[in-house]
């Protein structure tokens, strides 16, 4: 079993910055496919960003392009989201997750673990 514990600043304000982190215990985490998802109140959970078990390969959603850098260090069994130019429509609960295979996908169903999500607001 792998456990997900995210972390980072709850409050920010627009045009500001912000960097999330996804701790992982149980298991390396070295061959997991990981990503970041996101879930605004109403709204359906969507994936923020994916990334490859090296960090080699990432992908993300078209609203964050160009904000966002998602990263890991697989020797600190860390992930780690870094959002820029933070917006109010950035506000939602945040997830990270991981599956049992080393590529990435949008897809959420294809994940095994999850986290139990960080809130994330923006202030404008």
């Amino acid at each position: 079993q792998v456990q997900l514990v995210e972390s980072g600043e709850g409050l920010v304000q627009a045009g500001g910055s912000l960097r999330l982190s996804c701790a992982a215990s149980g298991r390396t985490i070295s061959r997991y496919g990981m990503g970041w998802f996101r879930q605004a109140p109403g709204k359906e959970r969507e994936c923020v960003s994916t990334v490859n078990w090296s960090g080699g390969a990432t992908l993300y959603t078209a609203s964050v392009k160009g904000r966002v850098t998602t990263s890991r260090d697989n020797a600190k069994n860390t992930m780690y989201l870094q959002m820029n130019n933070i917006k109010p429509a950035d506000t939602a609960v945040y997830y990270c997750a991981a599956r049992n295979t080393a590529v990435l996908s949008t897809t959420a169903r294809d994940y095994d673990y999850w986290g139990q999500g960080t809130q994330v607001t923006v202030s404008s």
